[in-house]
């Protein structure tokens, strides 16, 4: 193995946070005292020293961080889809540019995007009543801010977490549709027990695959069949669990990973974002997590 492995996040990330302010800025739709959250997500990210961080999608929780800025969209309870799905305004830009600002010279910034199908699946669709056509409007819109993203990060991730429950036949349309033709490395990240869908995340139009290896280690044994078929994230810390793992025992995780996939291991991460996690727990593990990165680099 020669290439490097990096460490990365997978998104979202807890934070302190002020109720009435964000209620406040919220209501009046103030971009001011979001600044103090991704502030805190990336100051713990670059902190740990993590080399591909997020901005800790601070904002809403990653359902509605898309769904409200999209025209056809109402929230209540839920996401309902009262009109066709179209994009007007940015969505996460103004947080990524935000977040880029803050970053050392050598920190690399994640655009993170909620998966079409995901978002399909997570709403009341009172519209549509077509599930693909739904997905693939929503894939549309993704790509329209995308294209937008693209000026300020570094990588792209796509968080698909129904995907290990059901994954649609037209599941490659609709993820190239987002990734088509993109200069950035882009990343697909399904958490979940995927061992079943192996052979079509294996075929996905992305560079990356990253999975929870930490907390479903045996999906070591099925993705031995298809070792030199697709560049892997490792999860490596579980995102379920306030037990932190030392650095031996991730250096020994990745290691068993390295065994199977040799230099496609570009990655190690969390298994799944961190959001529910408390945050001196989540910044432990990503400081054991890049510790871990260093001894596997040799350093």
């Amino acid at each position: 193995m020669t290439q490097k492995i990096h460490t990365s996040v997978i998104g979202s990330y807890p934070i302190s946070i002020n109720t009435q302010d964000m209620m406040n800025d919220y209501f009046a739709e103030q971009q001011m005292s979001w600044t103090q959250y991704i502030e805190q997500a990336v100051h713990d990210m670059t902190t740990a020293g993590i080399d591909y961080v997020s901005d800790g999608q601070t904002r809403d929780p990653f359902i509605q961080l898309f769904t409200r800025k999209l025209k056809g969209c109402r929230i209540r309870e839920r996401t309902e889809i009262i009109g066709r799905i179209e994009y007007h305004t940015p969505i996460t830009v103004p947080d990524q540019i935000y977040a880029k600002r803050l970053l050392p010279r050598h920190v690399r910034l994640i655009g993170v995007l909620t998966g079409p199908y995901t978002l399909t699946k997570s709403c009341v669709d009172s519209f549509y009543h077509d599930e693909k056509e739904l997905a693939f409007d929503f894939a549309k819109a993704l790509r329209k801010e995308l294209e937008i993203l693209l000026k300020h990060v570094d990588f792209i991730s796509i968080d698909e977490p129904v995907f290990s429950n059901e994954i649609p036949e037209y599941a490659y349309e609709l993820i190239k549709m987002i990734t088509n033709g993109l200069s950035h490395p882009t990343r697909l990240h399904v958490c979940g027990d995927v061992s079943r869908i192996i052979p079509q995340l294996i075929d996905m139009p992305v560079d990356i695959l990253s999975h929870e290896f930490k907390a479903t280690p045996h999906l070591f044994d099925v993705f031995r069949e298809y070792p030199d078929r697709k560049k892997i994230c490792v999860g490596a810390v579980r995102s379920d669990d306030v037990t932190i793992e030392s650095v031996e025992e991730i250096v020994t995780h990745v290691k068993k990973a390295i065994a199977i996939f040799d230099g496609n291991v570009v990655q190690i991460a969390p298994d799944c974002g961190q959001r529910l996690l408390p945050r001196d727990i989540a910044f432990q593990k990503l400081k054991n997590l890049a510790a871990a990165g260093e001894v596997l680099n040799g350093g």
